[in-house]
Formats: structure tokens, C-alpha cells, sequence
């Protein structure tokens, strides 16, 4: 269902019952009903949540808002405030989504149960990684980029098979509606739009300061899937293969970071499937982060 917050409508569904609750948060590129499985997995342990930030999926597109980092996770605040989802939350945050998890739990730690980051976007990514990696991305410019009026249907079809395997056994009503909203340009817009961003939400993270002391359990994907083929633009699998290892070293420094974090290495996923592929991994540091985990 759709709520009003600060003036905009927002999409957010809820399942089961009981305290802390599971607030999912999506990646760039990604919505809410991603996590649907998540959530219904979830809802049979405490009250689990996912939605759409304003500006993608099926909440309102306000012309011209680009919200910063700070203003996605008051959004946030205040949806779970009009919704009545009371605190503490579980924050499980996917790729840029952990960024906002991580901005939430530093400015309001009193509201924060635990944080889950599945494969994060982090602001020292792209320095932590293999010299020949670093030099081959920096010649690409998001802010030089534009997204094409149509892309080829070969292109679209390709997605629409991968995200059709990913949610080979979800209800028709849910996954076909997702997968072609996926594939339509709005949706294509909204992920390329935060590639022009993500600058400006790595500043805001890096100036907040530290993480306060809460449970942290970061999930690491390690496989180099079709996803990851897709999006890497034929670099080698040996050098995407250096990627994950740096990568892992990154996230256990992040891991380290807090007195009760913990990171852990999540096989056959990659960075984009791991909500899908790697679904046990995920609700079992849930379970884990739980009262009587």
C-alpha cells in the first residue's frame, strides 16, 4: 500500500508480527518487492518491511528530487513513523541500500536492533581494489552518461531471463508485473540516475563519522554470476576475481569496525542475486541478530 510522506507517496508492504522489526533496504537499481521472498521468510520470525524510496519503484517520481543521503533516510524515518512500525529495526541493507542503513544507525543508534549489509556500497571500494580495475573503470564517467530512448530487445530479453530465474518460483501475480516493470525506462532511469549520485552519498557517509556499537553482520558474495558478467563490461574473470577478494578484505575491515561485527562469506551469489541465490545466508544472520538468535 502506498503512504504520504512529507508530501510524497511512498510504496510499502509489511508482514507478520512481533519486535525487532526488519526494515529492507534496496540497492540501486533494485525495489522493495525484490525482497519479497526475504519477507515472506522473515515474516514467519518478527515484522518484516520492505519499500520504495521516493523516486523508484512504485512510489511517486517528484519531478527534479534528487534526495541526498540524509534526506533518503529521513524519508525512511518518518515512513516507519506514519506507518506505525514502531523501533527498534533490523536494518538489512543491499548494496547502496546498507549505505543508507549505515547513515540511519549512525544518526539514530537508539532506534537501531542490529545491521545487516549484504555486499555494501562503501566509499573506499573503488581505492581498495586492483590498480589495472581502478584504471579501467576511471575512464568511465557516470555523469557523462545517458540512458538511451530504447534500448534492443535482445538486451531487454537477456534481463528479463535473468531476473526470470532469479524468481523462477515466485507467484506469477508478483514476478511477472516486477520483471517488466524492471525492463521498462522508468525503472532503467531511476538506477541510472544514482550512478550520477553516489558521490555525494559516499561524502555524506564518510563525514558522518563512525558506526556506533551495534550488531553487524556483513554478507559477502563471492560468485561472478551472469549479473556481474553483465554489468562489468568483458574485464577478465581473473581480474573480477581479484575484485572479490579485495572486496572481502574491505568488508572485514568494515567488520571490524564495531565491537559485535562479523563478515560472512556467502557462495554461489553474486553481488546483485545475493537477495535471491543467497536467501539462506540472509535469513539464518537474521535469525542470528534476533532476540534468542
Amino acid at each position: 500500500m502506498h503512504y504520504t510522506v512529507m508530501g510524497r507517496k511512498l510504496f510499502m508492504e509489511r508482514a507478520g508480527e512481533g519486535a525487532p522489526s526488519v526494515v529492507f533496504l534496496a540497492g540501486a537499481g533494485a525495489v522493495g518487492q525484490d525482497y519479497w521472498r526475504l519477507m515472506d521468510r522473515v515474516s514467519e520470525l518478527t515484522t518484516a518491511v520492505v519499500y520504495d524510496r521516493s523516486g523508484t519503484g512504485w512510489s511517486e517520481r517528484p519531478p527534479g528530487w534528487l534526495p541526498d543521503c540524509g534526506e533518503t533516510v529521513g524519508e525512511l524515518r518518518e515512513l516507519l513513523r506514519v506507518a506505525g512500525v514502531p523501533a527498534p529495526y533490523l536494518l538489512v541493507g543491499h548494496s547502496l541500500g546498507a549505505l543508507f542503513a549505515r547513515l540511519y544507525a549512525i544518526r539514530h543508534p537508539d532506534e537501531v536492533a542490529g545491521l545487516i549489509f549484504m555486499d555494501p556500497a562503501h566509499e573506499d571500494y573503488e581505492a581498495s581494489m586492483p590498480q589495472e580495475l581502478r584504471e579501467r573503470r576511471a575512464a568511465f564517467d557516470p555523469a557523462d552518461q545517458e540512458l538511451p530512448e530504447e534500448l534492443p530487445e535482445e538486451i531487454l530479453d537477456f534481463y528479463r531471463s535473468l531476473f526470470g530465474r532469479m524468481m523462477a518460483d515466485w507467484p506469477a501475480e508478483i514476478c511477472e508485473p516486477l520483471i517488466e516493470a524492471h525492463v521498462g525506462r522508468d525503472w532503467l532511469a531511476d538506477g541510472f540516475r544514482v550512478l550520477k549520485d553516489v558521490g555525494g552519498y559516499y561524502d555524506e557517509v564518510r563525514q558522518a563519522g563512525p558506526l556506533p556499537d551495534v550488531p553487524l553482520i556483513v554478507l559477502t558474495a563471492t560468485d561472478i554470476d551472469d549479473f556481474k558478467r553483465a554489468v562489468s563490461a568483458g574485464e577478465p574473470e581473473a581480474l573480477l576475481a581479484a575484485e572479490t577478494d579485495a572486496k572481502r578484505r574491505l568488508y572485514d575491515t568494515l567488520a571490524a569496525s564495531v565491537p559485535r561485527g562479523e563478515n560472512r562469506l556467502v557462495k554461489a551469489s553474486g553481488h546483485a542475486s545475493l537477495p535471491w541465490l543467497g536467501g539462506d545466508a540472509v535469513v539464518e544472520a537474521i535469525r542470528d541478530l534476533l532476540p534468542g538468535g
